[in-house]
């Protein structure tokens, strides 16, 4: 039989009867009462959950586009198709429309309640899809909140290492890529290797700058030359809108990487367009970007941007043209309290962040940054489980050497490293 994608599926959840009600009704009443949570972030909906037969029922298509099920449609027999996975470790449910039995990989399996549809909306068991899709689930009966906690997902990590991040150097592996920040722009608009902070640090012992970047790309980490500069002197303006300056840092920048064998250089221009005009500085900013793209293609390195988000104070990043010169972008979705609040950043505001720029740019090349010196194993939690629910591209950790243990061991049960 023909199938065909249904991208206005949407399946539902529920939870037991016992944790909602003393009763049992018989029939769909409101739920609006219940709040949901998906690793800790209130989850919407498309249509207003219910509770049948005791059973808390809410709709799926958030959750399902969240979790990276791909879902199909039969017509004809009124089954639904939920697909999650590749080869052997793939899990595929069919489901029968009012059939209170699920084919779990050709293993029949009762259901809790059959999938109803109501109101063209399709809905099935909550207790039933954690367990097939690996989410958990949870209930605060004095909250009344379902909190479900996303399975671990494989995904694309980049840490930086900077200022002191040696006490994590075992941890550099693990990464897909690793963004070093040992250079920068000065105050007089000239880049450096030998700046304040930012700067190619000395040797440990046999442990030279070399070998750290040479056992990263021996182990599949792509090793990036990070170029930090802020705008406090007006020092980054100067660059990106001065020719002279502009052809200077980009020639320097690149033969710095080459001599240095890095991969890739990552910018992390911050403090764009807070006190000039927006116009002229996005503009200048792209011009800066295409040229330095040019150069790194010819030189064989790719190209990443860490930028303030769009929902910041600081209006100078072209979030669509600067997506299509990249080969990614790091949302810096974080200070928004200040860069000294040590609070974990308003996950609101992250998510907005989040937002506003898939509207501008494709998911695949969109990385949500993480700012440790910020969140705890909690918070953390939260914001992977935001970068799983849009399905970018992946997370970007600053920084290695300020991870304690316990958030070391939240990210690691979040997410599958590439080792």
């Amino acid at each position: 039989m023909k199938m065909k994608k249904l991208g206005t599926l949407i399946l539902g959840v529920s939870l037991f009867a016992a944790t909602l009600s003393g009763s049992y009704p018989a029939r769909a009443e409101a739920a609006s009462s219940v709040q949901i949570l998906l690793d800790g972030y209130p989850l919407s909906f498309s249509g207003e959950p219910i509770v049948l037969k005791g059973t808390t029922m809410v709709p799926f298509r958030s959750i399902s586009e969240a979790l990276g099920i791909e879902v199909t449609w039969n017509q004809a027999q009124k089954t639904i198709t939920a697909i999650k996975g590749a080869g052997d470790d793939s899990v595929q449910v069919v489901l029968t429309l009012n059939n209170p039995e699920a084919m779990v990989n050709d293993s029949s399996v009762k259901l809790a309640v059959a999938p109803i549809s109501q109101n063209g909306t399709t809905l099935i068991p909550l207790s039933f899809f954690s367990q097939q899709f690996g989410a958990k689930v949870g209930w605060n009966q004095a909250s009344r909140t379902v909190s479900i906690t996303s399975p671990p997902k494989k995904m694309y990590t980049l840490g930086f290492y900077a200022i002191s991040s040696f006490s994590d150097v075992n941890a550099v592996t693990e990464f897909n890529a690793v963004s070093y920040g040992w250079s920068r722009i000065d105050e007089d608009g000239k880049f450096t290797t030998k700046g304040n902070v930012f700067q190619i640090p000395p040797a440990a012992g046999d442990i030279t700058p070399e070998v750290l970047v040479s056992d990263a790309a021996k182990a599949d980490t792509t090793p990036y030359l990070m170029v930090y500069s802020s705008d406090v002197k007006g020092e980054l303006t100067k660059i990106i809108e001065d020719q002279t300056y502009r052809e200077q840092a980009i020639a320097d920048m690149v033969q710095a990487a080459i001599d240095y064998n890095f991969q890739g250089i990552m910018l992390d221009f911050e403090g764009l367009g807070l006190t000039t005009d927006k116009e002229l500085t996005r503009s200048s900013f792209n011009t800066f970007v295409k040229q330095l793209a040019i150069a790194t293609k010819a030189a064989n390195l790719k190209l990443s941007l860490a930028l303030h988000p769009l929902n910041s104070s600081y209006k100078g990043y072209d979030y669509k043209m600067l997506g299509q010169l990249a080969d990614e972008l790091v949302i810096m979705a974080y200070n928004y309290e200040g860069g000294s609040s040590k609070k974990p950043e308003p996950v609101d505001k992250v998510n907005e962040a989040i937002k506003l720029a898939l509207k501008e740019t494709d998911k695949s090349k969109l990385i949500l940054g993480l700012n440790m010196d910020n969140e705890d194993e909690n918070s953390v939690n939260t914001l992977i489980g935001l970068a799983k629910r849009y399905d970018l591209k992946g997370i970007a950790i600053w920084r290695l050497g300020i991870i304690n243990k316990n958030e070391w061991n939240t990210i690691y049960n979040t997410v599958e490293f590439k080792s």
